[in-house]
């Protein structure tokens, strides 16, 4: 992501954006976050660690403050908004493949809470924070897969943490309380190639047939515990990938909404609104204009 300065706060530009287009890679942006003209959302889970300053957010629904020395984990599926800034903060967003998720030894109600669309917020600050945030930042985004996985698994470890000390968990009224469990091995390894396979073919038109046979498992057994484990079904991860691709062109300053309903595999530009409508609250025509208007800070 690259973002514009003006008046010492820093603009969110989502031209540059890529977390979007890409469900199923680990991306990390270590830079002074900007705000957002419109809300966006992707397929992957969300880690932040802000350095100094303040970041304000706009959840799913509810309001989301972050200080500096504290460290945020949301799922970025649903729509999510950087709204206002201090003048100088400077963080760390760490987007993690929805499988990583799962390795995760949360207490089920906050993994549910996770899935429905809740922040977790560790409120005591741990003084390895900030040398750790930096290294693992460095290790992440390096070319050296053994980097990586030392980087991954330390940085899991520091989440699965903050149940043991003082934690806020934020989350919006109403959301649908759809049970799920925390996957088996056997699970797990399913859902794993369940989510590769749809990350690679999800702009084609696949079903939860094709989606089985990836896995060598039986279509209604992929559905139960994919829908078990996530609180979504199939289709609706499918539709939420096509929807962040959508998205990412839609930022773009040629985007034409026929177009961007096609590439991203929907059927019908009646159907991409439709569904484009409900995630966003918005139309794919006022999404793009929206997205190209100097965002203004919004607290409330």
């Amino acid at each position: 992501m690259s973002n514009s300065k003006t008046l010492g706060k820093r603009y969110w530009n989502p031209v540059k954006s890529t977390v979007e287009k890409v469900p199923n890679a680990l991306v990390v942006s270590h830079m002074q976050p900007g705000i957002m003209s419109s809300a966006h959302w992707h397929a992957q889970v969300e880690i932040n660690y802000v350095f100094r300053g303040s970041v304000d957010y706009r959840m799913h629904g509810f309001p989301v403050r972050l200080e500096a020395g504290d460290l945020c984990i949301f799922w970025g599926g649903l729509p999510h908004r950087v709204v206002d800034t201090s003048e100088d903060p400077f963080y760390v967003a760490i987007h993690m493949p929805l499988i990583n998720f799962f390795r995760l030894r949360l207490p089920h109600d906050i993994q549910q809470r996770l899935m429905r669309g809740g922040a977790l917020v560790a409120e005591k600050a741990d003084e390895s924070d900030p040398a750790n945030f930096t290294r693992w930042s460095e290790y992440l985004c390096s070319d050296k897969p053994q980097l990586v996985n030392h980087a991954l698994e330390e940085l899991l470890l520091r989440i699965e943490r903050i149940q043991f000390g003082p934690y806020r968990l934020s989350a919006a009224d109403g959301l649908p309380a759809t049970p799920i469990e925390a996957p088996d091995q056997q699970s797990f390894h399913n859902i794993g190639r369940i989510c590769a396979f749809i990350a690679t073919n999800f702009r084609q038109q696949i079903d939860s047939a094709d989606i089985a046979v990836s896995a060598d498992i039986h279509p209604k057994y992929a559905m139960s515990v994919f829908k078990k484990s996530t609180g979504m079904t199939l289709n609706e991860y499918v539709n939420l990938l096509r929807l962040s691709y959508a998205q990412a062109l839609l930022m773009q300053q040629d985007a034409n909404v026929l177009r961007v309903a096609m590439e991203s595999g929907f059927g019908s530009l009646s159907a991409f609104n439709k569904s484009f409508r409900k995630m966003a609250g918005v139309s794919p025509s006022d999404f793009r204009r929206e997205m190209r208007e100097r965002p203004r800070p919004l607290l409330a």
